[in-house]
């Protein structure tokens, strides 16, 4: 199985997401369904290569598909720390929860965390 490279040249979400290996689409389909329907008022837009979500200008949400996982950024640090033991199918780093078997990913945690952002006001991480 061939997977493309981590940076996409892709100019908005929908091209990034048609570019995928068809196996990934799915995921990343429904990874963006749940930040479009839970992050209102948060802006789309694709930077660092993948499809990102900023709220009034500042980036707190992107995720993206990796060589080996699917990864999920929460740039805010006490929404992030709050979900770490809820996610033990996934590695978490700093900001980045990564899924390395698609089938293990646990939307229902996911949209806690989504919806969890939304009514933080600490600052991103740096």
């Amino acid at each position: 199985m061939m997977l493309r490279a981590m940076i996409s040249k892709a100019p908005d979400v929908r091209t990034y997401v048609a570019d995928l290996p068809s196996e990934r689409q799915p995921v990343i389909r429904k990874l963006r369904t749940l930040c479009r329907e839970i992050l209102k008022g948060y802006e789309e837009c694709i930077e660092y290569g993948m499809p990102c979500y900023k709220r009034d200008g500042i980036l707190e949400v992107s995720f993206a598909s990796q060589k080996q996982y699917v990864a999920l950024y929460i740039l805010r640090k006490d929404v992030l720390d709050e979900f770490r033991t809820s996610l033990p199918a996934a590695t978490i780093g700093k900001g980045c929860i990564r899924f390395r078997k698609i089938d293990s990913i646990d939307f229902e945690t996911i949209r806690r965390i989504l919806l969890r952002n939304v009514k933080s006001t600490s600052p991103s991480c740096p």
